[in-house]
């Protein structure tokens, strides 16, 4: 194993909490693949404040060890891989799931200029309880799947913890996650920055530790599935509330000219009034998807763009937004100031209450709906004026 920071061309990467029943077995096969293979590389353990005495285990072992006090799965990993001197970085648990002395199909791959190989323990083989039937039926497949439809991407196994991956490349994504949805945010920010991506079969075994592992299903599950969406304001904010825009829109203009009846079922002023407070919610996902994405994309982030959203950008400005906004507004005021008039011109007396409810609601709702626009066109204005002091 070479100590020569210009040789190495391969770092591997384990982290490390209290893993002292596994980890010299792990570090013992990859000295052995690094030899065997006449890769030059080292082996390092990113530990996370163990205290059974697993850092100096791993130093007997012959691996470097690294400190990283930040708590968390991805911020051993990233302290990990910031230390590495290699080229390419090969990441793993060590636990002695995976089996590191047989990396040569990572490292065939790093060397064809792929930026991020994955393993896919579905195509290369889960041993007997190597995986809980949830994650193994539920958790992961459905998990990964989400990945594949909201990032379009190529890979089967969000969550393998064995991965190779181009040292630069990845830390040009300035990954920012510290717990185990790291695992995601390397696949889908690889996936968004373009890299070139690409997957092994790897073969999961059962671990050699005697203790629970550190993974909490439901809690770090959630934690993936949260990061996805999050990531994807198109699927949580823009297409849903695109949906509750318009079917809250179209329901209260409709109940406007009077109720609706649908065999046994009617709509009238109560149902308007909640079909109005759906257009708002609606709207204001909408707004906030677009904005996001203006913002993520003028900051650099590394999110998919699509033709039609640029020329929407283009278009969209304070100015443009204060005009269609106080149009909006207008429209409401000025149904709100004729209602006014008619209940003048009885003399200020009573009025057939659903009839007038549902015009009012009608006004209200324009009047929300322009003030809604205006704001986001100021907000808007106020994330350019930001760009122009940066420059």
């Amino acid at each position: 194993m070479s100590t020569s920071t210009e040789a190495i061309e391969l770092s591997i990467v384990m982290p490390c909490l209290n893993e002292a029943e596994t980890l010299a077995v792990c570090i013992d096969k990859a000295k052995g693949f690094l030899a065997r293979s006449g890769v030059v590389g080292e082996v390092i353990v990113a530990d996370n404040g163990s205290t059974d005495g697993s850092q100096d285990l791993a130093r007997a072992h012959g691996a470097r060890v690294v400190d990283v006090p930040a708590k968390g799965y991805g911020s051993a990993l990233l302290g990990g891989i910031e230390a590495a001197r290699g080229e390419y970085v090969i990441m793993g648990d060590a636990d002695d799931s995976y089996d590191f002395s047989r990396l040569d199909p990572f490292v065939e791959r790093l060397r064809a200029g792929d930026e991020l190989v994955m393993g896919n323990r579905f195509r290369g083989g889960i041993a007997e309880g190597a995986m809980p039937p949830l994650h193994k039926y539920l958790g992961n497949p459905v998990l990964s799947w989400i990945g594949r439809v909201l990032f379009r991407s190529p890979i089967g196994d969000f969550h393998c913890g064995l991965r190779g991956f181009n040292r630069r490349s990845i830390l040009n994504l300035h990954l920012q996650t510290t717990g185990m949805e790291f695992a995601s945010e390397v696949v889908v920010k690889s996936t968004l920055g373009g890299l070139r991506v690409s997957e092994v079969p790897t073969t999961l075994h059962k671990d050699g530790r005697s203790r629970p592992p550190h993974l909490r299903s439901w809690r770090d599950g959630w934690r993936h599935l949260r990061f996805l969406l999050i990531f994807s304001p198109r699927w949580l904010f823009l297409i849903p509330g695109a949906v509750a825009f318009f079917l809250g829109l179209l329901g209260t203009l409709f109940i406007t000219f009077g109720p609706i009846v649908f065999g046994d079922v009617g709509f009238d002023v109560s149902s308007q009034v909640y079909l109005a407070a759906l257009t708002v919610v609606g709207y204001q996902s909408v707004l906030f998807a677009i904005l996001t994405k203006i913002y993520a994309q003028h900051e650099g982030f590394r999110i998919p763009r699509s033709r039609n959203f640029d020329r929407l950008e283009r278009r969209i400005s304070l100015e443009s937004g204060a005009l269609v906004g106080l149009l909006l507004f207008l429209v409401g005021l000025g149904i709100g100031i004729w209602q006014f008039a008619i209940w003048a011109g009885t003399g200020f007396g009573s009025l057939d209450p659903s009839s007038t409810v549902r015009t009012a609601v009608l006004a209200a709702l324009l009047m929300m709906l322009g003030s809604q626009t205006i704001m986001a066109g100021m907000f808007l204005g106020v994330l350019n004026v930001g760009l122009k002091r940066d420059r």
